[in-house]
Protein backbone atom coordinates (compact mmCIF):
# COMPACT_ATOMS: atom_id res chain seq x y z
CA UNK A 1 0.00 0.00 0.00
CA UNK A 2 1.29 3.42 -0.92
CA UNK A 3 1.01 6.35 1.61
CA UNK A 4 0.14 9.57 0.06
CA UNK A 5 2.07 12.75 1.98
CA UNK A 6 0.44 15.98 1.71
CA UNK A 7 2.52 18.71 2.52
CA UNK A 8 1.51 22.33 3.56
CA UNK A 9 3.53 25.01 2.70
CA UNK A 10 3.80 28.23 4.07
CA UNK A 11 5.29 27.69 7.21
CA UNK A 12 6.06 24.20 7.20
CA UNK A 13 8.24 23.74 4.28
CA UNK A 14 8.91 27.29 3.44
CA UNK A 15 9.40 30.80 5.40
CA UNK A 16 8.03 33.68 3.45
CA UNK A 17 6.22 35.46 5.73
CA UNK A 18 4.64 38.81 4.84
CA UNK A 19 4.28 37.83 1.11
CA UNK A 20 0.40 37.38 1.32
CA UNK A 21 -0.50 40.79 2.89
CA UNK A 22 2.07 42.55 0.32
CA UNK A 23 0.26 40.28 -2.63
CA UNK A 24 -3.56 41.38 -1.64
CA UNK A 25 -2.65 44.73 -0.77
CA UNK A 26 -1.67 45.35 -4.87
CA UNK A 27 -3.83 42.51 -5.68
CA UNK A 28 -6.74 44.60 -4.23
CA UNK A 29 -6.35 47.93 -5.64
CA UNK A 30 -5.76 45.91 -9.11
CA UNK A 31 -9.18 44.14 -8.47
CA UNK A 32 -11.13 47.11 -7.02
CA UNK A 33 -9.28 50.26 -7.35
CA UNK A 34 -9.68 50.17 -3.08
CA UNK A 35 -5.94 50.63 -0.26
CA UNK A 36 -6.17 47.84 1.39
CA UNK A 37 -7.03 49.30 5.37
CA UNK A 38 -8.20 45.15 6.98
CA UNK A 39 -6.03 42.30 6.55
CA UNK A 40 -7.97 39.01 7.70
CA UNK A 41 -5.79 35.99 9.41
CA UNK A 42 -3.86 34.06 6.98
CA UNK A 43 -2.28 31.34 8.78
CA UNK A 44 -4.28 27.91 7.89
CA UNK A 45 -6.76 29.36 6.15
CA UNK A 46 -7.70 28.82 2.17
CA UNK A 47 -7.35 31.48 -0.65
CA UNK A 48 -11.22 31.42 -1.10
CA UNK A 49 -12.16 32.01 2.63
CA UNK A 50 -9.01 34.90 3.40
CA UNK A 51 -10.19 36.65 -0.09
CA UNK A 52 -13.99 36.34 0.66
CA UNK A 53 -13.00 37.92 4.24
CA UNK A 54 -11.32 40.68 3.06
CA UNK A 55 -14.03 41.54 0.30
CA UNK A 56 -16.55 41.92 3.17
CA UNK A 57 -13.92 43.76 5.04
CA UNK A 58 -14.07 45.93 2.48
CA UNK A 59 -17.69 46.40 1.93
CA UNK A 60 -17.50 44.72 -1.31
CA UNK A 61 -19.87 41.87 -1.85
CA UNK A 62 -17.66 38.93 -2.67
CA UNK A 63 -19.19 37.08 -5.29
CA UNK A 64 -17.76 34.26 -7.27
CA UNK A 65 -16.79 37.07 -10.15
CA UNK A 66 -14.91 39.34 -7.90
CA UNK A 67 -13.32 36.76 -5.92
CA UNK A 68 -11.95 35.12 -9.54
CA UNK A 69 -10.85 38.76 -10.31
CA UNK A 70 -9.38 38.68 -6.77
CA UNK A 71 -7.47 35.29 -7.61
CA UNK A 72 -6.11 36.66 -11.16
CA UNK A 73 -4.49 39.88 -9.81
CA UNK A 74 -2.62 37.50 -7.12
CA UNK A 75 -1.61 35.30 -9.32
CA UNK A 76 -0.33 38.52 -11.51
CA UNK A 77 1.45 39.88 -8.79
CA UNK A 78 3.09 36.13 -7.64
CA UNK A 79 4.26 35.96 -11.57
CA UNK A 80 5.99 39.60 -11.77
CA UNK A 81 7.35 38.99 -7.93
CA UNK A 82 8.72 35.46 -8.72
CA UNK A 83 12.24 36.41 -9.36
CA UNK A 84 12.14 38.44 -5.62
CA UNK A 85 10.89 35.18 -4.40
CA UNK A 86 14.41 33.66 -2.89
CA UNK A 87 15.39 36.76 -1.63
CA UNK A 88 12.04 37.41 0.22
CA UNK A 89 12.08 34.28 2.04
CA UNK A 90 13.81 30.86 2.39
CA UNK A 91 13.58 27.02 2.14
CA UNK A 92 12.79 25.82 6.62
CA UNK A 93 15.62 23.80 7.64
CA UNK A 94 15.46 19.94 6.54
CA UNK A 95 12.49 20.60 3.83
CA UNK A 96 14.61 19.58 0.45
CA UNK A 97 16.45 16.95 2.21
CA UNK A 98 13.08 15.31 3.47
CA UNK A 99 10.99 15.77 0.38
CA UNK A 100 13.82 13.84 -1.76
CA UNK A 101 14.06 11.10 0.50
CA UNK A 102 10.43 10.54 0.67
CA UNK A 103 10.75 11.20 -3.25
CA UNK A 104 12.97 8.13 -3.71
CA UNK A 105 10.93 5.71 -1.98
CA UNK A 106 8.01 3.81 -4.23
CA UNK A 107 5.76 3.01 -1.72
CA UNK A 108 5.39 7.72 -1.51
CA UNK A 109 3.11 9.18 -3.29
CA UNK A 110 3.88 13.42 -2.14
CA UNK A 111 1.54 16.69 -2.96
CA UNK A 112 0.07 19.42 -1.13
CA UNK A 113 -2.42 20.40 0.67
CA UNK A 114 -2.24 24.36 1.16
CA UNK A 115 -4.39 26.91 1.23
CA UNK A 116 -2.63 28.79 -2.20
CA UNK A 117 -4.21 29.23 -5.14
CA UNK A 118 -2.50 25.75 -7.53
CA UNK A 119 -0.36 28.97 -9.03
CA UNK A 120 1.29 30.84 -6.34
CA UNK A 121 2.29 27.24 -4.94
CA UNK A 122 4.42 26.25 -7.73
CA UNK A 123 5.70 29.86 -7.57
CA UNK A 124 6.63 29.42 -4.05
CA UNK A 125 7.99 26.03 -4.08
CA UNK A 126 9.86 26.87 -7.38
CA UNK A 127 11.35 29.98 -5.57
CA UNK A 128 13.09 27.70 -3.12
CA UNK A 129 14.06 24.72 -5.25
CA UNK A 130 11.42 22.33 -3.67
CA UNK A 131 9.14 21.87 -6.52
CA UNK A 132 10.51 18.82 -8.32
CA UNK A 133 9.42 15.96 -5.80
CA UNK A 134 5.98 17.30 -5.90
CA UNK A 135 3.00 15.82 -8.07
CA UNK A 136 0.94 19.84 -8.02
CA UNK A 137 -1.65 17.85 -10.38
CA UNK A 138 -2.99 15.94 -7.46
CA UNK A 139 -2.67 18.53 -4.75
CA UNK A 140 -5.52 20.32 -3.06
CA UNK A 141 -5.87 23.77 -3.19
CA UNK A 142 -7.36 27.07 -1.42
CA UNK A 143 -9.62 27.85 -4.56
CA UNK A 144 -11.74 24.57 -3.68
CA UNK A 145 -13.37 25.93 -0.75
CA UNK A 146 -13.24 28.09 2.37
CA UNK A 147 -13.01 25.12 4.49
CA UNK A 148 -9.53 23.37 4.41
CA UNK A 149 -11.03 19.94 5.04
CA UNK A 150 -12.47 20.20 1.89
CA UNK A 151 -8.27 20.42 0.14
CA UNK A 152 -7.76 17.37 1.80
CA UNK A 153 -10.44 15.58 0.09
CA UNK A 154 -9.62 16.71 -3.49
CA UNK A 155 -6.41 15.73 -3.26
CA UNK A 156 -7.00 11.86 -1.99
CA UNK A 157 -9.79 11.81 -4.76
CA UNK A 158 -7.09 13.44 -7.61
CA UNK A 159 -4.44 11.07 -6.36
CA UNK A 160 -7.08 8.13 -6.76
CA UNK A 161 -7.88 8.73 -10.60
CA UNK A 162 -4.34 9.58 -11.02
CA UNK A 163 -2.59 6.20 -9.55
CA UNK A 164 -5.46 4.33 -10.11
CA UNK A 165 -6.03 2.82 -6.53
CA UNK A 166 -7.73 4.08 -3.26
CA UNK A 167 -5.57 5.62 -0.96
CA UNK A 168 -7.89 4.64 2.65
CA UNK A 169 -7.58 7.46 5.25
CA UNK A 170 -4.79 5.28 7.24
CA UNK A 171 -2.62 5.52 4.49
CA UNK A 172 -3.07 9.93 3.61
CA UNK A 173 -0.51 11.44 5.93
CA UNK A 174 -0.86 15.57 6.14
CA UNK A 175 1.78 17.68 7.61
CA UNK A 176 1.61 21.22 8.60
CA UNK A 177 2.22 24.36 11.05
CA UNK A 178 -1.40 25.17 12.57
CA UNK A 179 -4.26 23.40 13.81
CA UNK A 180 -6.23 23.62 11.11
CA UNK A 181 -3.86 21.40 8.99
CA UNK A 182 -4.27 19.09 11.88
CA UNK A 183 -8.10 19.41 12.17
CA UNK A 184 -8.43 19.01 8.16
CA UNK A 185 -6.56 16.04 8.26
CA UNK A 186 -8.52 13.98 11.34
CA UNK A 187 -11.63 15.18 9.56
CA UNK A 188 -11.30 12.70 7.45
CA UNK A 189 -9.21 10.08 9.45
CA UNK A 190 -5.95 11.32 7.93
CA UNK A 191 -2.87 10.86 9.95
CA UNK A 192 -2.18 14.12 11.15
CA UNK A 193 1.68 15.31 11.64
CA UNK A 194 1.88 18.52 13.43
CA UNK A 195 5.68 20.99 12.79
CA UNK A 196 5.93 23.84 14.97
CA UNK A 197 7.72 25.46 13.00
CA UNK A 198 4.99 28.41 12.59
CA UNK A 199 3.51 30.53 14.93
CA UNK A 200 1.54 27.55 17.03
CA UNK A 201 3.57 25.64 19.88
CA UNK A 202 4.12 22.03 19.76
CA UNK A 203 1.85 21.71 22.73
CA UNK A 204 -1.14 23.44 20.40
CA UNK A 205 -0.68 21.07 17.71
CA UNK A 206 -0.63 18.17 20.01
CA UNK A 207 -4.00 19.52 21.51
CA UNK A 208 -5.79 20.17 18.38
CA UNK A 209 -4.97 16.00 17.64
CA UNK A 210 -1.44 15.66 15.70
CA UNK A 211 -0.45 12.06 16.00
CA UNK A 212 2.82 13.27 16.41
CA UNK A 213 4.76 16.80 16.38
CA UNK A 214 8.12 17.43 14.53
CA UNK A 215 10.01 21.18 16.08
CA UNK A 216 11.63 21.09 12.74
CA UNK A 217 12.45 19.35 9.53
CA UNK A 218 16.15 18.93 10.09
CA UNK A 219 16.04 15.54 11.48
CA UNK A 220 15.08 13.72 8.21
CA UNK A 221 15.20 10.07 10.05
CA UNK A 222 12.94 11.75 12.54
CA UNK A 223 10.73 12.75 9.75
CA UNK A 224 10.27 9.87 8.15
CA UNK A 225 9.48 7.75 11.07
CA UNK A 226 6.97 9.83 12.02
CA UNK A 227 5.54 9.81 8.31
CA UNK A 228 5.81 6.12 7.14
CA UNK A 229 4.04 3.14 8.82
CA UNK A 230 6.41 1.06 10.68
Amino acid sequence: MKTLVLWDIDQTLIDAKGLGHSWYQVALHAATGLELRHVPSFPGRTEMAISRELLTLHDLDPTDELIAVLHRELIAVAEREHPLLATRGRALAGAAEVLEALARRADVVQSVVTGNLVEIARHKLAAYGLDSHVDFDIGGYGSVSDQRPALVVEAIRLATEKHGHDFPVDSVVVLGDTPHDITAALHHGAVAIGVATGRFTAAELEEAGARAVLADLSDTEAVLAAVLPS
